[in-house]
C-alpha cells in the first residue's frame, strides 16, 4: 500500500474517533461528491475533501464554537487548525511536499472557496452538509440553529448545487420546510421541483 493510501487510513482512523457522530459518514461522503463533481480530482483535493474536518475529531486542539463570537472567524479557524492536523499526518506518512501543500491548502480555502478548486472542496462539502448532516445537526441543534446553519451552507453553494438542493427529499417534514424557507428567503428558488 502507497504513502498517500496509508495516510488516508491514519485520516480515517482519526475521523472515526469523532464526538460527532455523522463525521466519519461525512468524510467520505464529502469526497464521493467531489469525485461526483470531477471524476479526475487529484490525490491532494481528494485528501483535503476526507479529512476537511479532521479538527473535530481532536478533542485535545478542537476549535470550539463557543470560543469565537463571529462564526464566520470560528469557521477558519476550523479550517487552519484542520490543515495542521493533517499536514503532520501526511508529512508522517511521507507524501510528498506538493501534495501536502497542497492538501493543506485546500482545508484551509475548505470553507471559503477562492480558487476552482477549493470552490469544487467548498462544494462537495457543503452538498454533503444538506445530503448526510442535515438530520443530526437537527436533532442535536433544534430548528432554530439549523435554520441558521442552513442559510449561511445554502449561501456558501454554487447556484448549480443551489439548483440541486432543490431537487432533494427528507423524510422529516421539518427538514424540508427548512430547506424550503432558506430557499425562498435566499430569494434563490430556481424554476426546477423544490422540495
Amino acid at each position: 500500500m502507497g504513502k498517500i493510501e496509508l495516510a488516508k487510513q491514519a485520516i480515517r482512523k482519526i475521523i472515526s474517533n469523532s464526538s460527532v457522530e455523522e463525521d466519519p459518514i461525512h468524510a467520505e461522503n464529502t469526497l464521493t461528491w467531489l469525485l461526483k463533481l470531477d471524476p479526475a480530482a487529484g490525490e491532494a483535493l481528494q485528501i483535503a475533501a476526507l479529512a476537511h474536518d479532521i479538527d473535530r475529531a481532536c478533542p485535545e486542539t478542537k476549535t470550539r464554537r463557543q470560543d469565537y463570537a463571529d462564526y464566520d472567524a470560528f469557521k477558519a479557524e476550523h479550517a487552519k487548525n484542520g490543515a495542521r492536523i493533517v499536514r503532520k499526518i501526511l508529512e508522517d506518512h511521507a507524501v510528498s511536499p506538493e501534495i501536502t501543500d497542497k492538501a493543506c491548502a485546500l482545508i484551509i480555502l475548505h470553507e471559503v472557496g477562492g480558487n476552482p478548486e477549493a470552490d469544487l472542496l467548498k462544494n462537495a462539502d457543503s452538498i454533503s452538509y444538506f445530503d448526510h448532516n442535515l438530520p443530526f445537526y437537527f436533532d442535536r441543534e433544534g430548528y432554530v440553529e439549523t435554520k441558521r446553519r442552513c442559510i449561511w451552507g445554502y449561501q456558501r453553494l454554487s447556484n448549480k448545487m443551489q439548483t440541486l438542493l432543490a431537487t432533494f427529499r427528507y423524510e422529516n417534514q421539518e427538514l424540508t420546510k427548512i430547506i424550503q424557507e432558506v430557499i425562498v428567503e435566499s430569494g434563490q428558488q430556481n424554476g426546477g421541483t423544490c422540495i
